[in-house]
């Protein structure tokens, strides 16, 4: 992204060009192996991609927030000491998430103006909304100095902003890859305790093509919270047999042996794609390493 052209494009919007915006990038991620494993406590293989959002930010002085995209025509204008209200059918839902989590730590915020800009194609299933939500916690706590928020901690809170205030039962890979990605590795990260390690990724010469076909992935109103729901009801049919929480507790064999508690055909077919993905990942981080 031209970050002159973003620049200018942030005086045009918001004026006072003696005090220049801040600007802080988070990257997309695609997902190598580990499909519906993050939310179920299980293995996931994710990278961080080139492509991400760039967020320019000047702290106002009162409590207004002010925000645009080069992404969408949708601008607003938001008073924060109203609190905190999902908007029907919004982007700016997104960075609101956010700062309604840094407001249910006590933290002061002030009002912002704030321009984002992402080159990644929107609902393109590379975390758009991911990016954005790290972007802006990071931004947050390096403006406001929130030393005690690490890494990890502004990924955990952008995962509760997307449970909580977005309504999506996601997992915590999507924000874990943006937060902790690094250059020529993936990270095999378990979603159950946030145990990683960077696995090299170094194609020699191959190449990963990663294909938009333009069909729109909007997981908060897909079927992503039905699949949530069905790997619930496996794991409550397992746990009076073996003692889970997650299904990503269960090893591959040992499903296979009791699989036959769980009476519904379609939540049995769930976890048995749940629990194989989980031994994927271990075969493929197996097979880089």
């Amino acid at each position: 992204m031209n970050i002159q052209e973003l620049r200018k494009l942030f005086f045009e919007l918001y004026g006072n060009k003696d005090r220049s915006p801040r600007v802080y990038f988070a990257p997309g991620r695609v997902n190598l192996i580990g499909e519906h494993t993050d939310y179920n406590g299980g293995f996931v293989l994710p990278c961080a991609l080139q492509f991400g959002t760039y967020l320019l930010l000047r702290q106002r002085t009162d409590k207004l927030l002010k925000l645009a995209s080069t992404n969408f025509e949708d601008k607003a204008e938001y008073d924060q000491s109203k609190g905190y209200i999902k908007q029907q059918g919004r982007w700016i839902n997104y960075p609101l998430g956010i700062f309604q989590q840094f407001a249910g730590l006590n933290i002061d915020l002030p009002g912002f103006d704030m321009l984002y800009s992402g080159d990644i194609p929107n609902s393109a299933g590379l975390s758009s909304s991911a990016s954005i939500e790290m972007v802006t916690a990071y931004a947050l706590a390096s403006v406001l100095d929130v030393t005690s928020l690490e890494m990890t901690d502004l990924a955990k809170l952008s995962k509760r902003s997307e449970n909580e205030f977005i309504g999506l039962n996601c997992g915590i890979m999507d924000m874990f890859a943006v937060g902790m990605g690094s250059a020529d590795h993936a990270i095999f990260l378990n979603c159950l305790t946030l145990e990683y390690k960077r696995v090299p990724f170094i194609l020699h010469g191959y190449k990963l093509v990663i294909a938009n076909t333009n069909k729109q992935r909007g997981l908060a109103d897909s079927k992503y919270n039905e699949r949530v729901k069905e790997c619930r009801e496996a794991v409550d049919a397992i746990s009076p047999h073996v003692l889970i929480n997650h299904l990503g507790e269960i090893g591959y064999m040992q499903f296979y042996k009791i699989q036959d508690v769980i009476e519904d055909e379609r939540v049995r077919r769930r976890a048995r794609h749940v629990i194989s993905e989980n031994q994927r990942v271990l075969n493929a981080v197996a097979a880089l390493l």
